[in-house]
């Protein structure tokens, strides 16, 4: 569904990315793990059109959607959930899940991602009408992904969806995502919390500065002495 080839990425002279390639086959969780600044949200910012690659292609469904507008990729079927949220605060809950569906015109079908929203999310239909930045911090998450959702993507990009939520509300966060791909829509996922990515991921990949060194199976990565003392706290 997804191949990037050698992409090449930088922020003026810094060199972010380099030669990265990765796949993603159709209705699978791949989860892209690593530390801080090692390269995770600027790869998600590469696939959704946020920033240029110097090199390398972003083949999605047979389409090179390297370097295009967000708009378009978009409209070809990715959505990202940024990483600390974003909600537009000052507009309601109803609001931002609207905004979400701005590129289509299939109103009938709005209405039902309206319904599948609600019923992934019960919390978001009772505050419907709230300002979203009266939210709570796991609110506001399902709020972002609700809202990523109304897009009807079939590539599902999520930045560090537990970043700052307490451990019960990860674990309703992280069975919320399973759920969705279970609905059909594979998902690329970028997560600090490799413990809890890699126990619903199939597979992974492991970017230190800028590249990819470690690829493989979610379980296999799992079990993997190297990969539990760098980012599983294990021994």
């Amino acid at each position: 569904m997804l191949k990037i080839n050698d992409i090449n990425v930088y922020y003026g002279n810094i060199h972010a990315l380099k030669g990265v390639s990765l796949d993603i086959n159709q209705g699978e969780i791949v989860t892209l793990i690593g530390a801080n600044g090692a390269g995770k949200s600027t790869l998600l910012k590469t696939i959704s059109g946020l920033l240029k690659p110097k090199t390398g292609e972003i083949i999605f469904e047979n389409v090179n959607v390297a370097g295009k507008l967000p708009q378009l990729i978009v409209k070809r079927g990715i959505s990202q959930v940024p990483e600390g949220r974003r909600v537009f605060a000052n507009m309601t809950v109803e609001e931002n899940l609207e905004l979400g569906a701005y590129l289509r015109k299939d109103k009938k079908e709005i209405r039902e991602d309206f319904d599948k929203v609600y019923q992934l999310f019960p919390r978001l239909e009772e505050r419907r009408k709230q300002l979203s930045g009266t939210l709570s911090g796991g609110e506001q998450q399902m709020l972002a992904m609700g809202r990523a959702l109304m897009a009807r993507p079939r590539l599902l990009l999520l930045d560090e969806p537990s970043m700052g939520l307490a451990p019960l509300l990860v674990k309703t966060i992280f069975r919320i995502i399973e759920e969705i791909n279970k609905t059909g829509t594979t998902i690329l996922l970028v997560e600090q919390n490799a413990h809890m990515a890699l126990s619903i991921a199939d597979r992974a990949y492991v970017i230190e500065t800028g590249k990819i060194v470690a690829d493989g199976s979610a379980a296999e990565l799992s079990n993997s002495d190297q990969i539990r003392k760098a980012y599983l706290g294990g021994h």
